[in-house]
């Protein structure tokens, strides 16, 4: 039977929804914000460490905004409406990418600097029908891992193959394994799209893709990367686009090595997709049971009576400033609180008794059963503090 994270979110107290703040509108819990904020900071890092300089926009922008950028010609149906004020027509915008053009614009750019990879963690609205709405994989505001790069034509075949590496990083760390790579096609009377597409082929040179005519995004083709849920539905979890037209429509440019004006090529990308989609998918392939480093809690210790308290504290403060998120268990009989963690799915459990207090050391036990042998309390945070890395 297919896990559904619906059920097993609330469960493990991950996120929950309430009718006051409305469908498709979930909040999350501190477990779950806990392991939201560990894959956000590794992201954050991964990019940082490859180029990228991360920027925060806003989550509004005028209408004529998005008639420029053309959003709202071809999407204004899954806007949510205009809000007045002061003369104004302010719109939740459905995409990151109108804002990054003009702060790409906001400066003067050389080919030197080019190129340029603009990155953000943001908020984007999507006015999704009550029916459709569920969970965390539908929903009406979402956190989107997004990113534009802004380059050179000549480069942006090679741009495009190294995101495919990193999103390929970025999965394996995640324990994802995409199911298919989709390129995207559009109609043929496009300006610009024979060279979109000609770049997107020649980064996906050597990975197996099939073709989905008409299924591109309205101002360029893209590459989506499929992944499948345990019930065997396949759906889009990160996507690169190359996009020509938005760079004309706000007039973005860069001098260039000989001298003159050149227009960039501006990609998008998102190795991950909406943090939201992304754990409706963590939940159901791991089941709740997610690797240490993004597990909301990573270790509980468990002392087996009230003696052994000191001891559990001094575990606790070395995992905390070690890094770790800990708790402390004492509440009922030790084999209830054993249970208690291996339900609520903590990779591990740290048991100090009688036999280990008094020489400073602690029994680790993993969720799946496995024992390791006492060992001091220093080793021990150590062992998990490596194990913890991504």
């Amino acid at each position: 039977m297919a896990i559904d994270h619906r059920k097993l979110g609330r469960e493990l107290d991950l996120f929950d929804s309430d009718p006051l703040i409305g469908a498709g509108l979930p909040f999350w819990l501190p477990a779950g914000a806990a392991a939201r904020h560990a894959v956000e900071s590794y992201l954050y890092d991964l990019e940082r460490r490859n180029g990228y300089q991360h920027v925060y926009s806003p989550a509004l922008g005028k209408r004529q905004l998005y008639e420029l950028s053309g959003h709202w010609r071809s999407f204004a149906e899954d806007m949510f409406p205009p809000m007045p004020m002061g003369g104004d027509e302010l719109v939740l915008r459905p995409s990151l990418c109108p804002h990054h053009a003009l702060m790409y614009k906001s400066r003067g750019r050389s080919y030197r600097d080019l190129p340029l990879r603009m990155g953000e963690l943001g908020g984007m609205y999507r006015a999704e029908r009550s029916g459709v709405v569920g969970g965390l994989s539908r929903v009406r505001a979402m956190q989107l891992n997004d990113a534009h790069i802004f380059s050179p034509e000549s480069q942006a075949a090679a741009e495009v193959a190294e995101v495919l590496r990193l999103m390929r990083e970025a999965h394996r760390a995640l324990g994802i394994e995409p199911s298919s790579y989709q390129l995207s096609l559009g109609g043929s009377n496009k300006r610009d799209w024979p060279e979109a597409e000609r770049l997107l082929r020649e980064a996906l040179d050597g990975i197996d893709y099939v073709e989905a005519p008409g299924e591109a995004a309205f101002y360029g083709p893209k590459i989506d990367v499929q992944i499948a849920d345990p019930a065997g539905r396949e759906w889009t979890l990160a996507t690169i686009q190359v996009d020509h037209h938005q760079p004309a429509a706000f007039d973005l440019e860069y001098a260039n090595a000989e001298g003159g004006r050149s227009r960039p090529v501006m990609i998008h990308r998102s190795l991950v997709g909406s943090m939201e989609r992304l754990f409706a998918h963590l939940i159901e392939v791991h089941e709740g049971a997610f690797p240490l480093w993004y597990a909301p809690v990573q270790l509980a210790v468990l002392p087996v009576a009230e003696a052994e308290d000191p001891a559990a504290n001094e575990l606790a403060r070395a995992a905390i400033e070690a890094g770790l998120r800990v708790e402390v268990l004492r509440d009922g009989s030790i084999g209830a609180r054993v249970r208690s963690s291996a339900e609520r799915k903590i990779p591990y459990a740290g048991m100090i008794g009688r036999r280990e207090a008094p020489d400073g050391l602690v029994a680790l036990r993993h969720r799946d059963g496995r024992r390791l042998e006492p060992m001091p309390i220093a080793a021990a945070v150590a062992l998990l503090s490596e194990e913890a890395k991504p």
